[in-house]
Order: structure tokens, then C-alpha cells, then sequence
């Protein structure tokens, strides 16, 4: 997903920016999810020919979920959509989503899930038409705290050695059942063949707050490059609620 040559600068945008806590709708309920998020300070090299630059580019999505069972949640992203600085609205493709966690995770000290995506790509988004998202989740509950870990693997359908390692980490305090704040962290390693030289990785952190109450729930946050190869800053906003 890089020019040849480039630095990573140009790693691929994405239209979700959150760490997956094994909560998921109880069975029968329809969910909808707003993902947003926008980069008014970031990397002006496409990650490759044709692609959307993410200096001053606004990212999103609707995330539509449906609670199966107690261990299973089944998603759509529909429409993935991008408003580049230099142009209109473009449509990036779509995302179907499964969900398997540990049923009634918000009340284990220790937790976990795995979640498969399988995204349909438009050339500006991604090179490969078809792409896979592999998230295992494995938690942790300290008290008010949480420490939460995504071992993400990207899949092109290209190998297993070509895999590529994006892990996620979020610690967050909880103040009330409805209040926290949060530290996470966004990593990409490269592909588990060899990892990219520590100057084309991706990491950012970012500083977030989260409201879990009616009628929505909200989490917005704000994102900082830790390297040259990342975004300098970025905003998320996700807004979700239950439908029925």
C-alpha cells in the first residue's frame, strides 16, 4: 500500500479510528454508529498513485450493527465517504462486519472477542479491490480503569507473511458509569514479513472523552503524529445510539 520508495508517509487513510471494548447490541437491537473523523494537519503525499490525501480530508462513515445473539453482532458500513480538501464528496466502498465476544463483556474483569471486516474498496480509497480486517480484543477492568489491546491484522489476500501489523491500545478512567477519559494509541508496523524502518511507521496517540448516556452516547477525541510518518493532528467524532 506504499509508492515504492516513499516514505511512509502515505500509509492508507481509514474511516473508523476506535478501539473495540467486546461490547456489542444485546440481541434484537439495531444500532447506528457515526464515524467522523478530520485531518487539518496531515501528510500531503498519497499513499499511492490516485489516492486521497489526508491533509485536510474529512473521513466517515454509518455503521449499522444488529445484535444476533449475546456473542455475535453483525455490522454494515454503508457509505464510506470522503470530502478531500481539493474536491467534492467521494465514496470510498463498503465494509460487512462480525462481531464474536465474550457475552456481557462490560461486566468482566477480563474479556475478549474477535471481530472479521470484509471491505469492498473504490480505487481512490485502497489499491485492492477487497480487503480484511482480523481484531482480535482482549481486556482488562483495574478498579475504574480499563486497559483494552486490538492486535489488528490487515489482510490483502496477498499471504500470511504479508499480513500487515496495525495494533491499537486504549487506557481509559472511568468517573461514573456515563464519564471517562482515555489515552489510545494507533500503531502500523508494517507487514509481519519484516516491519517498516521505525521512519515509515504510523503511530498516533490520542486524548479522549466519552459520554455513554441518553439519548446518545458520544466519544470524540484528539490525535497527535508521534513521527514524521503520521498525521500531525487529527479530530474524531463517533456518535452512536439504539435504534429500537
Amino acid at each position: 500500500m506504499l509508492l515504492a520508495g516513499l516514505p511512509r508517509a502515505a500509509a492508507a487513510q481509514t474511516d473508523e479510528i476506535q478501539v473495540y471494548n467486546a461490547q456489542i447490541a444485546e440481541p434484537g437491537v439495531f444500532n447506528l454508529t457515526l464515524h467522523d473523523n478530520f485531518t487539518p494537519d496531515g501528510r500531503k503525499t498519497p499513499a499511492f498513485p490516485g489516492a486521497i490525501v489526508s491533509n485536510g480530508s474529512l473521513n466517515g462513515v454509518p455503521e449499522w450493527a444488529y445484535g444476533v445473539t449475546p456473542w455475535f453482532e453483525a455490522g454494515l458500513y454503508l457509505p464510506l465517504y470522503s470530502f478531500p480538501r481539493d474536491g467534492g464528496v467521494q465514496l470510498d466502498g463498503f465494509k460487512l462486519r462480525a462481531l464474536f465476544v465474550e457475552p456481557d463483556a462490560a461486566k468482566q474483569t477480563f474479556f475478549y472477542g474477535v471481530n472479521f471486516e470484509f471491505s469492498f474498496n473504490s480505487k481512490h480509497w485502497d489499491p485492492s479491490p477487497y480487503t480484511q480486517e482480523i481484531r482480535p480484543i482482549v481486556g482488562w477492568r483495574f478498579g475504574k480503569m480499563d486497559l483494552i489491546v486490538n492486535p489488528i491484522l490487515d489482510n490483502s489476500w496477498k499471504g500470511f507473511s504479508r499480513l500487515d501489523f496495525a495494533p491499537e491500545t486504549r487506557i481509559d478512567y472511568n468517573f461514573s458509569d456515563k464519564w471517562a477519559i482515555a489515552a489510545e494509541e494507533y500503531d502500523d508496523f508494517g507487514e509481519l514479513r519484516h516491519f517498516d524502518p521505525a521512519s515509515r511507521q504510523a503511530h498516533q496517540l490520542f486524548a479522549v472523552v466519552d459520554y455513554n448516556g441518553k439519548p446518545i452516547n458520544v466519544e470524540g477525541g484528539v490525535g497527535f503524529g508521534l513521527n514524521s510518518a503520521s498525521d500531525r493532528l487529527t479530530l474524531k467524532l463517533i456518535l452512536s445510539r439504539d435504534l429500537n
